[in-house]
């Protein structure tokens, strides 16, 4: 599943296919508070950019954030839930991110593998995203020590949109080099209450996925077109390539959030 490329360029930017995408989304409405809150987070494995089939997901590996190098488990807080996307339902979860104190809260979800019939193997995409109270940053830049992850090189939870991402993947905590990157845009942004797609707001242009590479040190870079949620992920980038004795894309993933320069 790993597609190494040899790449130069600081970034390279290009159309692939097969145009839909599966992202693993751990989504909460705002990556930005102020308060402290209880923040209710969507674990949703679904393909967001066309709002179309979303699959069961199985009861999650791991569910932590670290905040100022400190992991905290909050798996306890998940609960399963039903969600209704737009041509089918999934099984799906819901957990509670506790902000308290000033900083970066760096969530992680490690979920169970996912069998794909059609192609015979399993999927298991490994995902980050961020929370930040009191405009503090503490740690956004810091590996976690997943098995594979982006670390990102701009601040994920206020990116601007019409300038660009950075990030660099690890696979074992090394740089991943010549690796693809599909990117995906969240255009309908899960309903909190309803658990259900919100308004769409984009399509998918033709020509497939979007994909970036990373270069020699393992980066890639992207530049953010539109406000809202965006996710990266890497196929294959993970150490593990065998689950219950079929073939495993162990994948990361992120989530960062665009705002319009007003």
């Amino acid at each position: 599943m790993k597609k190494l490329l040899a790449a130069t360029a600081l970034s390279a930017f290009a159309l692939a296919a097969p145009a839909m995408a599966h992202f693993q989304l751990v989504y909460g409405p705002d990556m930005n508070v102020r308060k402290p809150v209880q923040m209710p987070l969507k674990l949703i494995f679904w393909h967001p950019f066309e709002n179309g089939h979303a699959m069961d997901m199985g009861q999650p590996e791991e569910f932590f954030y670290v905040l100022k190098g400190k992991k905290t488990d909050i798996s306890d807080s998940l609960r399963p839930i039903t969600f209704q996307g737009a041509n089918n339902e999934s099984a799906a979860f819901e957990g509670v991110l506790p902000v308290k104190r000033n900083g970066d809260y760096i969530v992680g979800l490690v979920p169970a593998p996912y069998y794909e019939g059609s192609e015979d193997i399993y999927i298991q995409q490994i995902t980050k995203t961020f929370v930040n109270k009191g405009g503090a940053p503490t740690g956004w830049n810091e590996p976690v020590g997943m098995k594979t992850e982006f670390v990102p090189l701009n601040k994920p939870y206020n990116v601007i949109a019409g300038s660009t991402f950075s990030a660099r993947l690890l696979s074992g905590g090394k740089p991943v080099v010549g690796a693809e990157v599909e990117v995906e845009y969240l255009a309908a942004e899960p309903d909190m209450e309803a658990n259900a797609p919100s308004e769409v707001t984009a399509r998918p242009m033709p020509g497939g996925a979007l994909v970036a590479c990373t270069d020699e040190n393992g980066v890639f870079t992207f530049g953010i077109p539109k406000a809202g949620f965006w996710g990266f992920a890497a196929l294959g980038s993970g150490p593990d390539t065998e689950h219950a004795g079929k073939e495993l894309s162990q994948d990361a993933v992120i989530w960062i959030k665009a705002f319009d320069l007003e």
